[in-house]
């Protein structure tokens, strides 16, 4: 792939004063040839491997950093679906059952240190049509797999359009959220952070803390998720008074520049690992830092702050021109794709939630349009789990009916009330707590069951 020097000059400039960066390297790793019936030998077979096919992930990250001049900002590892090992493993130690999803915990957990990454994603389930003994085994951990290791992030896929929303699975995916925050209550319930529900999952997913190595993938495969609101807002910066189809063209063209610098990370580190390339997650993904945020290219393009009527137009816009700038520069575009809106993690968001000018209703409404869903919003701590069960519920009516992938990551701030403030720290940011309506779910929720796919979901 060759730059022009042009192209080298601008991307030069995006670097220095617009935060562009690649957001992560993320190495992929099936771990299906690990399982064995005994649960311990099974963990120390994914620790070697893992150890093993990610020696070198750390260096690559480095040696690409210093070879283009480009800022590679997280290394990640992904793994199969923890819940697909527990299976095999509960078979042979009935008797030791609930402790087998903590032994692979462990073993993942110092696998990540070992290599150096900063997070390992694939403490996961796939529970959308059902759940087996070992899922179930694998959900009931997650609080104190959360509270205990450094590096392990979960998730759980609930839903799907094919198949409707597993209210079972919902229910305990709230209940896991409720006691992952009250674990972690001394860090402001910070292990939800770690912790994603899903519709519609995607099994290449770069970003955590939702990723996974899905069955569908290569045994070792590397994808990169690149990011760059600042030069998004930059370039609309520049045009003012131009009509709308205009902004978009010119979204597409700095997408397009955005995810080229992908393709070129994503070739290198496929050819310095000696792993299938994956693909390129072109989402724009902010930071804490300002002019870096989601939030204030809506504003540039003339809103007087997110959450206005207005918004999810504006969203659409930038989430449309996102992705046809980006399937222009790559043949492999996937993983998520387009804007998150992560409260915590965007200063623009953070500041409207304060101002009251962004609720929960209308980020849920903002879901429909942009590639995640809910993320890294800061609630109550005495939010009830059937509450927390009906946010989820909803979030996932979203992407089952739209086809597309939704997803939950909340935490209950143990002790907070709406209007407080909560500290993450680093990428993760802070917030501001948000209200949650106190009318009750209970009754609906508690039915269980499945929640049956749309009529579209009968597709061949």
């Amino acid at each position: 792939m060759l730059f022009s020097p042009l192209e080298i000059e601008q991307t030069l400039r995006m670097f220095a004063e617009q935060n562009l960066d690649v957001r992560t390297i993320t190495l992929g790793i099936n771990l299906l040839d690990c399982i064995d019936s005994d649960a311990r030998k099974a963990a120390g077979r994914v620790y070697e491997k893992i150890t093993r096919v990610a020696a070198n992930l750390v260096r690559t990250r480095d040696r690409i950093q210093a070879e283009l001049g480009v800022p590679i900002i997280n290394k990640r590892i992904s793994v199969t679906p923890v819940a697909m090992l527990v299976g095999a493993s509960q078979n042979g130690q009935s008797r030791e059952s609930s402790s087998v999803p903590l032994i692979f915990a462990e073993a993942l957990d110092r696998a990540a240190r070992e290599t150096g990454v900063d997070f390992l994603g694939g403490f996961s389930a796939l529970v959308h049509h059902g759940i087996t003994p070992a899922e179930e085994s694998t959900i009931r951990a997650l609080p104190t797999v959360l509270a205990t290791t450094e590096f392990v992030c979960g998730s759980l896929n609930v839903a799907s359009s094919r198949v409707g929303i597993n209210m079972d699975a919902v229910n305990m995916a709230a209940a896991a959220i409720r006691e992952t925050a009250d674990r972690t209550r001394d860090r402001g319930g910070f292990g939800c952070s770690r912790l994603v529900i899903f519709a519609n999952a995607p099994e290449d997913n770069p970003f955590m803390a939702g990723a996974f190595h899905g069955p569908g993938n290569p045994d070792t495969v590397v994808h990169v998720g690149v990011s760059g609101p600042g030069v998004v807002q930059s370039a609309i910066r520049r045009m003012p008074d131009a009509p709308l189809e205009q902004l978009a063209e010119e979204i597409k063209k700095t997408s397009f520049q955005i995810t080229r610098l992908g393709q070129l990370v994503l070739d290198k580190a496929s050819a310095l690992l000696g792993v299938v390339p994956g693909i390129v997650d072109l989402s724009l993904a902010p930071t804490p830092a300002v002019g870096d945020s989601v939030a204030r290219i809506l504003e540039e393009m003339g809103l007087e702050s997110i959450g206005v009527p207005g918004s999810t137009a504006a969203l659409a816009l930038l989430n449309n021109a996102v992705k046809k700038g980006g399937l222009m520069a790559s043949s492999r575009v996937g993983g998520l794709s387009g804007s998150f809106l992560p409260v915590s993690e965007d200063e623009g968001m953070a500041a409207a939630v304060e101002r009251g000018d962004l609720t929960l209703e209308k980020l849920e409404a903002m879901t429909a349009i942009c590639s995640v869903g809910l993320d890294m919003i800061a609630l109550p701590g005495d939010t009830p789990v059937d509450t927390l069960a009906g946010i989820i519920a909803d979030e996932m009516a979203i992407g089952v009916m739209n086809h597309k992938t939704t997803a939950v990551r909340v935490i209950p701030v143990p002790g907070k009330n709406a209007g407080e403030w909560v500290e993450f720290g680093g990428l993760l940011g802070r917030a501001p707590i948000m209200p949650v309506h106190r009318g009750s779910c209970s009754a609906f929720v508690r039915r269980g069951g499945i929640i049956p796919a749309p009529v579209t979901s009968f597709r061949n």
